[in-house]
């Protein structure tokens, strides 16, 4: 009897796609975030919303480089009027651009008035209707819980019903750092804390017909901030809820640690799927957020809004300098949009690693350059004419626009 040896079968190839969570579309202004539209970049200018020529200038620098939705904070009733000339100046020197404002404590009528004036208005559900602690207490009752339960529905149904009837929007931002002491004292400082304080806020909304919604459930701490938003979407899925999520760290900090931690959690739940809005909190100026946050758009495949490199990390058969040319290139082409560019070093990896590149630069022979079309090679130029004559390579392929 011959035994015959079948071929292991092939395995089928992993999906490289990200399969984002369906979400309903809610509206912010001119933008539009989850119903599968892309993920939406925000940032919040840090000049104090009195001031509306320095609030105007911050909006405007923010929206020029990329930031779709910027927030505002109106700590009182003079801020939230602010507001109105500051969304008039806005668009008579520059154009419309989505606002959303902060609310807090006990801020009912500030978010009726800010309501007039923006597009979408953010709450925190731990601080709009502020319960002073009481150290003597030890707990809280059925009763005494369902009464709290319905001041807030009291506090939050006129904001509810205003953005209701105009059409505009709501931001439940849930902090880990802030929760409510009756939500701690029954879920205790937890994720399930967060996501309840988010829930009893949503079902108010619904009960009132309001479901322009946007839930956030930030921490600054990565995995209390990955297990809050994975459990929402849990808890989300079981009530047939589809509200897109904001996704953040907050207070990150600063410089290298500050983005890495904000990545570290953005970029873990988008590629699962989850999350339609990003904000990246950096102790920094607001507009050193907007490139980390199209990094990791980018990064994950979700949006693409500058050139992709694809460089080796250089060895001791690089024929070049590699970093100095990965530098030059980068100059020359970063204007671009929708381009992936390969700058490799040796022809071991080179054409095999940059295979789904657009063009590459791979040093084949000392002190000169192969460019290539995708996988095919077009031709060999001295060294010290390899970056001019790759982007005439882009060129003569129609693909180049001016800086």
């Amino acid at each position: 009897m011959v035994t015959v040896s079948l071929p292991t079968p092939v395995q089928p190839e992993f999906d490289t796609t990200i399969h984002r969570r369906k979400t309903r579309p809610v509206p912010v202004g001119t933008v539009t975030i989850g119903g599968g539209h892309p993920v939406v970049v925000q940032s919040m200018i840090n000049e104090d919303t009195l001031d509306v020529d320095g609030s105007v200038a911050g909006i405007r620098r923010l929206h020029e480089i990329g930031c779709e939705i910027v927030r505002v904070t109106v700590p009182s009733m003079a801020h939230a009027k602010a507001l109105a000339d500051i969304k008039q100046k806005l668009e008579s020197t520059y154009q419309r651009v989505p606002l959303v404002a902060d609310v807090h404590h006990n801020g009912m009528k500030i978010a009726l008035e800010v309501a007039k004036h923006v597009d979408k208005v953010r709450i925190n559900p731990g601080l709009y209707v502020f319960e002073k602690p009481d150290a003597q207490r030890e707990g809280y009752s059925d009763q005494e819980f369902a009464d709290i339960g319905d001041k807030i529905r009291e506090t939050l149904e006129p904001l509810v019903v205003s953005l209701r009837d105009q059409g505009k929007s709501m931001r439940i931002g849930v902090n880990h750092g802030s929760l409510s002491e009756r939500m701690l004292f029954t879920y205790g400082d937890t994720p399930e804390g967060m996501v309840q304080s988010a829930l009893e806020f949503i079902k108010i909304c619904e009960s009132l017909d309001f479901r322009n919604l946007v839930v956030s459930m930030k921490a600054s701490r990565v995995p209390v901030m990955l297990a809050a938003y994975r459990l929402m979407v849990k808890r989300m899925d079981e009530l047939g809820m589809d509200y897109p999520l904001h996704l953040g760290v907050t207070e990150a900090g600063d410089g290298e640690y500050g983005r890495i931690k904000s990545t570290a959690g953005i970029a873990t739940l988008l590629a699962d799927g989850i999350g339609d809005t990003i904000r990246v909190s950096l102790t920094e100026a607001p507009e050193k957020e907007i490139p980390v946050c199209y990094s990791i758009l980018q990064a994950l495949g979700l949006r693409k809004t500058m050139v992709e490199y694809v460089a080796c990390p250089s060895c001791g058969r690089t024929l070049f300098n590699l970093e100095d040319v990965l530098h030059e290139v980068r100059e020359a082409t970063k204007h671009l949009t929708g381009l992936d560019i390969a700058v490799m070093g040796c022809i071991v990896n080179g054409p095999g690693e940059m295979a789904d590149a657009d063009y590459g630069y791979v040093g084949k022979q000392a002190g000169y350059i192969a460019l290539y079309r995708g996988r095919e090679e077009i031709k060999r130029v001295p060294e010290a004419d390899g970056v001019q004559e790759l982007i005439n390579l882009i060129k003569a392929d129609g693909r180049w626009v001016d800086p």
